[in-house]
């Protein structure tokens, strides 16, 4: 073999290991979440022996399509590693998942194709690989959309890896009557020896099907036999856990015990198949084992070899699980930790499950805001020291969520990403950050219920009253931000921005009222500076909220001119803005929105007579003092009202009685009329009879 002769084989072996990668990958995002999802969530069956056989096939299916039993053994072990399946659910994943790793092997049998006839040669991959290339080249090329490219790539990488294994072939075929050759690969029939050969070299190219691959282009030089194919398959399932097992080292446990599942799978398979077969063969004899194979025959025994080692192993799976649970040893850790331990590293590869994990941690998280700011909020009538521990251990839990939800998301792998998968990685990113600063705020609050409790100050009772309107429109929002951004709800995430809104009016609405109070001297500026300072915490969480609710709107909308950090879910002067602006004006602003001089006036007095009653350890004549004078105020303030009252009762009868006088005169003065009318009309009649004497006797 020549250096040209090594330079195609080099080149052969590339364009297989390139076109399978591509081919892989292809297939992968055709298929999109899909994948993840169904290992996620179709692996558990009515029966136990259901659910194995379900996560077998489930398995073998989706290795068949990604082309790595490797790879999907790591997804798997993240899956467990966040808990969403365990151990023994993985394990039946992981034997079928060798079974789907054949499938490569078999489509190469296809070089085994030779005949006369037209239609049976174009079948050979010598025939149609270069139509696959240029098909699928020019269809990426020409092609706009990302799912016809992706399809394209399948149909590319598959022609490539054909490409490759017609350029091995080609290399291999003229050293079928090389005698050096020949009696290097003789020496293979050495179960150790090609049990070795085979292990290193999958090692080396860290792929066993393309191991696979080359052996099967190997029988283009007429030299590998049955001898020589059992112990090189053998040794190269053995070596395709070499990624596993250096993805043991600085893993944690839990992924740990699936990798092991995985090596004790092939080490079971290479004891079982190297015993039973050479152990017939060395006591009563196998005669094929000096028969020259084909590309079939290869591909037929690497399938038999992994279906029935799996299927051996499949009845056993409880017993494999509890075996790895021994060898590795997995401890206990906090709640918090085991949160944290969810965002495996090995989901990464997998941007679907991750993203999911992501919002559960997000759930997680936003149950510790919500559990703070019912403690916080509580404390502002009712403090009580021995909470803030539970608050500080929230506080921290909800701080490192967002730093480590930060980090992790930004290591997902972008290739694999599908267009939601890029929307939600942008929604977590920025909301996140939102949600951290939510709990900042609780914070605040039970910072200045310390203070407020420390200085013994508290708010009069309509300030109280008018706090309390505050906590609950604040909770309510809160609590709706969390189930639209958990639930992808579009419409509960619209009704925020209103109801921050309204907040913010109902907060300026509470400071207005503080100012009239203050300017009745019933509050003081001291206890104006806390009330002002919750109200700030309590706007600045509604407008987190909304922030969030902003997030949601613009990923689910997908409306990429929406500006979620500067406009609005709603538009301000539409009608259903101001009709839910309205809803919640009416259930949280109108119900403080008006104020009684008098309860000003009676707050005033009660304030005075509980200044009068403070104090601790005062004798019985003092207090009786004070009770005298509370009960004196109380029967003036009583005689008071009965003075108001009886001015009022006096003045209405005063108004009877004036309106009964002008009445009374309007009637004289319409008598006199009517008189002096009757008098003027007696007169002129008089006048007129005067006057016809007068011209009667003149005629």
């Amino acid at each position: 073999m020549d250096i040209l002769s090594i330079l195609k084989l080099l080149g052969g072996v590339g364009l297989f290991l390139c076109g399978m990668n591509l081919m892989s990958s292809s297939l992968e995002k055709v298929a999109g979440s899909g994948l993840e999802r169904i290992l996620e969530k179709l692996t558990i069956g009515r029966t136990e022996f259901e659910s194995r056989i379900k996560g077998w096939s489930l398995g073998a299916a989706v290795t068949g399509i990604i082309q790595s039993s490797a790879a999907t053994t790591i997804m798997v072990s993240g899956f467990v590693n966040a808990g969403i399946m365990t151990l023994a659910q993985s394990l039946p994943v992981v034997f079928g998942s060798n079974v789907g790793s054949t499938v490569t092997s078999q489509i190469l049998r296809l070089g085994d194709i030779d005949a006369d006839n037209i239609l049976l040669q174009l079948l050979q991959p010598s025939s149609f690989a270069p139509a696959l290339v240029a098909i699928g080249a020019f269809t990426i090329i020409f092609s706009k959309k990302g799912s016809t490219k992706h399809i394209a790539g399948i149909i590319v990488g598959l022609g490539e890896l054909f490409y490759g294994m017609v350029l091995m072939e080609a290399v291999f075929e003229p050293l079928q009557t090389n005698p050096d050759f020949q009696n290097a690969f003789t020496s293979f029939e050495n179960p150790l020896l090609g049990f070795l050969v085979g292990l290193a070299i999958t090692i080396v190219i860290q792929s066993s099907n393309a191991t696979v691959g080359i052996l099967q282009a190997l029988t283009a030089s007429g030299t590998i036999t049955y001898a020589i194919t059992i112990p090189v398959v053998i040794g190269i399932n053995l070596g395709k856990c070499t990624p596993i097992v250096l993805g043991m080292i600085g893993s944690n446990k839990k992924a740990k015990s699936v990798s092991m599942g995985y090596l004790l799978f092939n080490l079971f398979g290479a004891l079982l198949f190297m015993v039973g077969i050479y152990s017939v063969h060395y006591t009563i004899g196998l005669p094929f084992m000096s028969q020259v194979v084909t590309r079939g025959n290869i591909a037929t025994f690497h399938f038999l070899f992994n279906f029935i080692t799996s299927v051996l192993m499949l009845f056993f799976s409880q017993h494999v699980a509890k075996l790895c649970n021994r060898i590795v040893k997995i401890e206990e850790n906090s709640e918090a930790d085991k949160e944290f331990e969810k965002l495996d590293d090995m989901l990464l590869n997998t941007p679907t499950v991750a993203l999911e994990q992501c919002k559960e941690l997000i759930s997680k998280m936003g149950n510790a805001i919500f559990e703070n700011y019912k403690i916080a909020t509580g404390m502002i009538d009712n403090y009580d020291a021995a909470l803030f521990p539970k608050l500080e251990e929230n506080e921290n839990f909800i701080d490192k969520c967002e730093s480590v939800l930060s980090s992790y998301i930004i290591r997902l792998d972008r290739k694999r990403l599908t267009e939601d998968d890029r929307l939600v990685m942008t929604e977590i990113l920025n909301s996140v950050g939102d949600f951290e600063r939510m709990g900042d705020y609780c914070m605040n609050i039970a910072y200045t219920a310390r203070s407020k409790y420390e200085k013994n100050l508290s708010f009069s009772s309509i300030g109280a009253n008018e706090i309390s309107v505050i906590v609950e429109a604040v909770e309510f929002t809160l609590d709706n931000a969390l189930t639209a951004f958990l639930k992808d709800d579009v419409v509960l995430a619209r009704r925020i921005d209103p109801l921050s809104e309204s907040i913010k009016e109902l907060q300026e609405t509470i400071k207005a009222h503080h100012v009239e109070r203050l300017e009745a001297g019933i509050c003081s500026i001291e206890g104006g500076v806390f009330l002002f300072d919750l109200c700030t915490c309590f706007e600045r969480i509604a407008s987190h909220s909304a922030n969030v609710a902003q997030h949601v709107v613009k990923r689910l909308v997908n409306d990429s001119e929406f500006d979620e950090m500067h406009g609005h879910t709603i538009e301000r002067f539409s009608e259903e803005y101001k009709a839910l602006y309205h809803y919640y004006e009416t259930m949280f602003i109108e119900p403080i929105a008006q104020h009684d001089v008098y309860l000003l006036e009676k707050l005033k007095e009660e304030e005075a007579s509980v200044e009068d009653t403070k104090g601790i350890g005062q004798d019985k004549e003092a207090k009786r003092t004070k009770e005298d004078k509370q009960a004196k105020k109380a029967e003036q303030v009583k005689k008071a009202e009965q003075v108001k009252k009886a001015e009022q009762v006096k003045k209405a009868e005063q108004t009877k009685e004036a309106r009964q006088t002008k009445k009374a005169e309007k009637t004289e003065k319409q008598v006199k009329e009517e008189k002096q009318q009757k008098a003027d009309k007696a007169s002129k009649e008089e006048k007129k009879k005067s006057s016809d004497k007068k011209g009667g006797s003149k005629k």
